[in-house]
């Protein structure tokens, strides 16, 4: 929880923590505590950042930076981050997980949770990921996600990886829930779907939720509603 006994100063440079909301974008959460802040504080402009984009279907921790704190995004966006995902198995879809509606269903019910461990620990260490097609990654100008919303096909190339840990949480078949340690640039709908390839049954995305970034975890952060409705003392202390 934020402490607001201390002093902010956004233009100075802060950085905060937030619990994203679910079917916010990243752009929704840093507008909207920019523009509160910018009218709470009587001026025009201030620079906010965040250091590590979500996916409007994943909730969790996000690092807003404002003022001069913007430098330290690059540094923050290099920490690992840890993950807890929920996988449905036997059954894909196009953006690997709830945003499209599933295409394929198959048999799973020869995925015990000791084949499921076992598959788990050959995605462990450092390895090549092909990003999904419903993405952010740019190609020749444009995000990889405006070429899939209009049924253009796109082949992106694989980018390296690290996976340090990885384990199950919870196994419920046709649902597993998994943590994982990894390091930037690891896309965990794509986790899902390699997995589901390597048991033979395809799978895919139904939550995620970031739970750290390097030293900071999602139970330090605070919610936005909380935050617009204590404005007063962040600002004003």
């Amino acid at each position: 929880m934020a402490n607001l006994e201390k002093k902010y100063d956004f233009l100075g440079g802060e950085v905060l923590l937030f619990d994203k909301n679910l079917d916010w974008t990243s752009f929704d959460l840093v507008q909207r505590v920019r523009n509160s802040l910018c009218r709470k504080l009587g001026i025009k402009k201030l620079k906010v950042g965040h250091a590590g984009t979500l996916d409007p279907l994943a909730t969790g921790l996000m690092i807003l930076c404002t003022g001069k704190s913007t430098r330290l995004i690059e540094s923050f966006q290099k920490k690992e981050k840890e993950y807890v995902a929920i996988l449905k198995l036997g059954a894909t879809t196009p953006s690997f997980d709830e945003e499209t509606e599933e295409d394929s269903q198959s048999d799973s019910s020869h995925v015990t949770r000791e084949l499921f461990d076992d598959v788990l620990q050959k995605f462990r260490g450092e390895t090549e990921q092909v990003p999904p097609i419903f993405s952010a990654v740019k190609v020749k100008g444009k995000r990889a996600f405006n070429y899939a919303r209009n049924g253009e096909e796109l082949k992106l190339q694989p980018k390296k990886i690290v996976i340090h840990e990885i384990t199950t949480e919870e196994f419920e078949p046709p649902f597993a829930t998994i943590c994982v340690t990894c390091s930037k640039g690891t896309y965990i709908r794509a986790l899902a779907r390699d997995i589901g390839k390597e048991l033979g049954c395809g799978a895919y995305l139904t939550g995620l939720r970031r739970t750290r970034i390097g030293e900071f975890d999602v139970k330090q952060a605070i919610t936005v509603d909380y935050f617009l409705k204590n404005i007063d003392a962040y600002v004003t202390n």
